[in-house]
């Protein structure tokens, strides 16, 4: 059985007055079938790691470099983020993608890091409007996830995430057919590369998510979570997510 995931990605938000919202998502997070995770920005994470002391709630980045150390101003290694207390980290957002040009090669390298620092990588993945307009969407998916997932993932290092990138902070979600059909499309790709690992990978959906929909989502083949923007920014939102989540 896979463990169900709730994950929040506070994107560049958040200050240290914010972290009463970890507080606040404990008695949520206190679940026997659901793992919780919130991804904060890297200034944040050691104390989100104080914050969350004495609860399941996980403590990740949103990003990590490729190398271990150098000449990268601005940047933060794997290692920087275990030594902060983090347990996971976010690589390939469509957001990195976008704004840093982020390649599948990069993406798979900075996960290769997450590895090498015993996080777990959540690997993001998903199409454009464009390209789920002209029928590329499997097509998209599946470069994507054969491009950024990389030889040694197993279903205890890695998570994909699907986030169609036309839904992230939109308010539009795909049908829950359309939903369905990629996460299908998703578990059949990893089985196929890496057998029963794949069957252990967790995948979960992002895009617009909120208390409002995230029941219905929850009931699709083979999502076993969310990645969860601006819900996750406040408790009573990302509890009921978390709520929905254990219930499904």
């Amino acid at each position: 059985m896979r463990r169900k995931l709730a994950a929040g990605n506070w994107k560049m938000n958040g200050l240290a007055a914010q972290l009463t919202e970890l507080e606040a998502m404990k008695p949520a997070a206190a679940t026997q079938q659901t793992d919780v995770l919130i991804c904060t920005p890297a200034t944040l994470v050691s104390r989100a790691v104080d914050a969350a002391a004495g609860s399941t709630i996980a403590v990740g980045g949103q990003d990590c470099h490729a190398n271990a150390s150098g000449a990268h101003t601005g940047d933060i290694s794997g290692a920087m983020l275990a030594d902060a207390g983090a347990t996971y980290v976010i690589t390939g957002h469509s957001e990195r993608r976008v704004d840093h040009a982020e390649t599948d090669a990069i993406v798979a390298a900075k996960s290769e890091a997450a590895y090498a620092n015993d996080l777990v990588a959540v690997i993001c993945i998903g199409e454009s409007l464009d390209e789920r307009e002209s029928g590329k969407t499997l097509d998209v998916v599946g470069t994507q996830l054969a491009g950024s997932t990389p030889a040694g993932a197993t279903g205890a290092n890695t998570v994909i995430a699907y986030e169609p990138v036309w839904a992230i902070g939109t308010g539009k979600v795909p049908t829950l057919e359309q939903i369905g059909e990629v996460h299908d499309f998703i578990r059949t790709q990893l089985v196929e590369r890496f057998g029963a690992e794949g069957e252990a990978m967790r995948v979960l959906y992002g895009g617009s998510v909120k208390p409002s929909n995230a029941t219905e989502i929850f009931a699709v083949s083979n999502v076993d979570g969310a990645l969860v923007g601006g819900a996750s920014l406040k408790a009573d939102d990302f509890n009921a997510i978390i709520t929905a989540l254990d219930a499904a």
